[in-house]
C-alpha cells in the first residue's frame, strides 16, 4: 500500500506550506514596518522554500498517481478525488484532514501574497511619485556613466534645511 507514504508526503508537504506562510507573513511585517533593507532577503527565503515546496509537490503528485491506480482511479486524479475514493476508516480520514488543511494553509498564503504585492506596489508608486517630483528625467548619469545634461541642474530635496 502506498497510503503511508502519500501520508508522508502530505505532512511534509504541509510543513513546508507553514514554513512559507511564516516567511511571507515575516515579509509582510517587514513591509508594515518599513524595512525595506531586508526585504531582497526575504524575498530570496520566500523563493528557496516555494522550490522545496515545487519539488515536494511532484513527488507528492507521484506518489498519489500510485494510490489512485492501486483504487481503481484514473492516474491523474486530484487529490480530492483520491481522497473521497479512499476506503471508510482512518485512511479516508487521515486523507480528507490533509486536504483541508493544505486548502486552509494555501488560503492564508495567497492572502499573505496579495497583501504584501499590495504593500510592493504602493512602495512603487511611492517611488515613482518622488522620482517625478525631482523634474522630468530623474536620472542622474547618461548612458556611458557622465553626468546627464539635463540632470545637471541642482535639486532641493528637502526646503526645511
Amino acid at each position: 500500500m502506498y497510503t503511508n507514504e502519500l501520508s508522508a508526503l502530505l505532512w511534509k508537504e504541509r510543513e513546508l506550506l507553514e514554513l512559507l506562510q511564516f516567511k511571507l507573513d515575516e515579509q509582510h511585517l517587514l513591509f508594515v514596518a518599513g524595512k525595506t533593507r531586508w526585504l531582497s532577503m526575504a524575498t530570496r527565503e520566500i523563493e528557496n522554500v516555494l522550490e522545496k515546496v515545487n519539488n515536494a509537490g511532484l513527488v507528492r503528485a507521484i506518489e498519489a498517481s500510485k494510490v489512485a491506480i492501486e483504487w481503481g482511479l484514473d492516474s491523474h486524479a486530484p487529490l480530492s478525488e483520491i481522497a473521497k475514493s479512499a476506503p471508510e476508516g482512518i485512511e479516508k480520514d487521515l486523507l480528507s484532514a490533509h486536504l483541508t488543511a493544505l486548502r486552509q494553509t494555501t488560503e492564508e498564503i495567497a492572502r499573505l501574497r496579495d497583501s504584501n504585492e499590495q504593500y510592493l506596489r504602493a512602495a512603487h508608486r511611492s517611488a515613482q511619485e518622488t522620482l517625478a517630483q525631482l523634474g522630468t528625467d530623474p536620472t542622474l548619469y547618461g548612458r556611458t556613466g557622465e553626468p546627464d545634461a539635463q540632470s545637471s541642474a541642482a535639486q532641493v530635496l528637502d526646503t526645511n534645511l
